[in-house]
């Protein structure tokens, strides 16, 4: 996306080609929402969106536990990667962690 909202707290991008064989890039991220609830978002090619705005059915998951957020993220994240290796790109994306949520966690409650 163009312009990162202040709850969203991780992102990570794969690079690949779509079915016509043209480039395609995939953006999956952590975002806090209003209600104390975890989303993973996936877009494809959100460069091209006329808004900046996550779209409803990009949520690929919606919940309290950040646990079961990070377990979303990531196997959207190695579902895409794996496909980007089959299309013939090397794609080293690190996984989603923990640790990296929880400092902008404690900004976003406590920041404002």
């Amino acid at each position: 996306m163009k312009k990162r909202s202040p709850g969203r707290f991780a992102e990570r991008e794969v690079n690949g080609v779509d079915d016509r064989g043209e480039a395609e890039r995939v953006v999956i991220w952590i975002e806090r929402l209003p209600g104390a609830q975890w989303a993973v978002g996936r877009a494809v090619n959100p460069q091209y969106r006329r808004s900046d705005e996550a779209r409803r059915d990009d949520y690929v998951f919606q919940g309290h536990e950040l646990g079961d957020a990070l377990t979303a993220a990531n196997e959207a994240l190695e579902d895409d990667v794996v496909v980007s290796e089959q299309d013939g790109h090397v794609a080293k994306v690190r996984p989603f962690v923990r640790e990296e949520l929880l400092g902008p966690l404690e900004r976003w409650f406590f920041g404002r």
